[in-house]
């Protein structure tokens, strides 16, 4: 009697490990899949328009870079992570920019930025008088 080896059989549906197996690892997907890396926060009252964002991990001198430009506010951080274990060593890093549209009546020259624990706050103030229509007068001139 020989050994002849039992073959498995094979379903006609693949098995999902294989289906999955030419995509990248999940942990590559993550910021394709992940729309709001930058999660904020915001708040109008006590006459200053507030905007909190979690970004923890950060050096907020080195990563974050914010700025105003023509009634938008742009947030952009860059964070990068290394952890090594006996003989191994990980590398992690993005960017991250959010761009939000400031309210009526914003202060654009008077921001003012803090970090604490991770938390970003961005605080403009706002002023109590609505933007008044100005009146342009007209030059003419005459033709000689």
């Amino acid at each position: 009697m020989t050994n002849v080896p039992a073959q498995r059989t094979r379903s006609l549906f693949p098995d999902l490990a294989e289906i999955f197996s030419g995509f990248p690892s999940w942990g590559n997907m993550r910021p394709l899949l992940d729309t709001n890396l930058m999660r904020l926060e915001e708040e109008v009252g006590d006459g200053k328009y507030e905007v909190r964002a979690e970004i923890p991990g950060v050096d907020p001198a080195k990563d974050i870079d914010i700025s105003v430009n023509d009634g938008r506010l742009t947030i952009k951080a860059e964070r990068t992570e290394k952890t090594e274990q006996t003989g191994r060593s990980e590398f992690s890093y993005g960017s991250f920019t959010r761009s939000i549209t400031l309210p009526k009546g914003a202060d654009e020259d008077a921001v003012k930025a803090t970090y604490d624990q991770g938390i970003l706050t961005v605080t403009v103030p706002m002023s109590d008088k609505e933007p008044q229509a100005k009146r342009v007068e007209i030059e003419t001139k005459s033709s000689s």
